[in-house]
């Protein structure tokens, strides 16, 4: 969420937000140790837990009433639409990563999920904080946060051999992510949207410019 003034909840709110939005950088740090299977079976349980929580806000008001006065002051305005009944973040960024780790393999995942938790993060304390110029559709000052942010992901995560050429995909997925952040809005969560752009991207490139290696991708770290 980078927007030049969000009034939906105050900076402070925000900040804890992403705070606990950052723990989410521990599923792709565990995955990089634990099989595909593994990992499928954790976070298919904490995702069907998420969901059965979140749905159940709205389906019996007293746990809704109790759910609110917990969490209530870090849910941004959509997300407390007792009418649409959209999904909060959280749970959107554990079906993100259930379903990032079964679609894609292990290096991209990790890569295109660590861009979501550590840019997106960047994108919203910078953009409320200093985004005056406005950029599309929320700031320049976030949406740059985004892309080096996400730059310096790519070049910390982990690689197949550590080619120039990796990078230049990293990069390029890096800066698509940056502008996916920044047209997003409350219609398609930007925990779904990000890090599946990205990582449908990098796929793609590594099967154009890196066709030897995009073999062994699947079997990369299993």
């Amino acid at each position: 969420m980078n927007r030049i003034n969000d009034g939906t909840i105050s900076y402070r709110d925000e900040l804890v937000r992403k705070l606990i939005h950052l723990c989410s950088l521990s599923i792709p740090i565990i995955y990089y140790f634990i099989s595909k299977e593994d990992a499928l079976l954790i976070l298919g349980i904490l995702s069907f837990l998420a969901l059965i929580i979140d749905l159940g806000r709205y389906r019996f008001p007293e746990f809704g009433e109790l759910f609110y006065k917990i969490f209530g002051f870090l849910l941004r305005r959509h997300e407390k639409d007792k009418v649409k009944k959209n999904l909060n973040g959280a749970t959107y960024v554990l079906l993100s990563a259930f379903l990032g780790v079964l679609i894609f393999p292990k290096i991209i995942f990790i890569n295109a999920f660590a861009i979501l938790i550590i840019s997106d993060t960047s994108a919203a304390l910078i953009g409320r904080r200093f985004g005056t110029k406005p950029f599309l559709k929320k700031s320049l000052q976030g949406t740059l946060a985004f892309f080096i942010s996400a730059m310096i992901v790519i070049i910390i995560a982990p690689k197949l051999n550590n080619q120039v050429m990796e990078f230049f995909i990293g990069f390029c997925a890096a800066l698509v992510g940056a502008i996916v952040e920044n047209i997003s809005n409350d219609l398609v969560d930007d925990n779904l949207s990000i890090p599946l752009t990205i990582g449908f991207l990098m796929w793609g490139m590594y099967l154009i410019f890196l066709p030897d290696l995009s073999v062994n991708l699947i079997n990369a770290l299993r």
